[in-house]
């Protein structure tokens, strides 16, 4: 619970310091300008808030981990809702609207999940899950996309320590394979999920593990 609120309070301070003429850069998720991102983010704001009042009265289906729907192979773009949050990012005309949207909903969570009851099980995507799971489930998703924001933004603040060092295991415990030492946490999350293709000392260090990775997570 509080790595998902650290994770989340640093995102959403990142994306409060960027100049306005950062939100026209590329973003780290393929096809999507850092002004897309922050709409994503801002409809990711209100899937917490949806899932965190949705209580279930049956027993959890899926944990932080088996939550994930896994792929091997990258999406395609063609996703009905990902070009709605492009024509949806393009209707806000100025960064600043983004901003206030993504603070006014952004922190609208943050509280829900700091008076949420760990044990609490939520519905969300037609599976049930503990609140604790869902919001760690959610530290993957906070510190990949913090990582998406500062991708083409130079001296974008970097997620927090804690929060790559947790997202990595997780990652690792999906795949069910661990990546060597001489991995950094960030690289390991960027190599892992497809965000860069490995170097070759990295492929070499990866050796067999190599055939784990990446995922594409949804």
């Amino acid at each position: 619970m509080d790595l998902f609120s650290r994770s989340w309070t640093a995102l959403r301070t990142a994306v409060a310091e960027l100049p306005d003429e950062d939100f026209a850069r590329p973003s780290g998720c393929s096809g999507w300008l850092v002004r897309d991102l922050v709409c994503h983010l801002v409809i990711d704001a209100q899937d917490v808030l949806i899932t965190l009042a949705t209580p279930a009265g049956t027993e959890p289906t899926r944990d932080a981990v088996t939550y994930w729907n896994v792929s091997r192979t990258p999406p395609t773009g063609d996703d009905p809702l990902d070009a709605l949050i492009v024509r949806l990012a393009a209707a806000y005309e100025e960064p600043r609207l983004l901003k206030f949207h993504l603070d006014d909903v952004g922190s609208a969570a943050g509280r829900a999940a700091a008076l949420a009851d760990p044990a609490l099980r939520v519905g969300t995507r037609d599976v049930v899950l503990t609140a604790g799971d869902y919001l760690r489930a959610y530290v993957l998703e906070w510190t990949l996309h913090h990582l998406d924001l500062g991708a083409y933004v130079p001296g974008a603040a970097e997620p927090p320590a804690e929060g790559l060092a947790g997202a990595r295991e997780m990652l690792e415990t999906i795949a069910g394979a661990a990546f060597p030492a001489s991995f950094s946490d960030k690289d390991a999350l960027l190599v892992g999920t497809g965000r860069r293709a490995p170097t070759g000392a990295e492929q070499a260090a990866l050796g067999e593990r190599a055939a784990k990775f990446p995922l594409f997570l949804g």
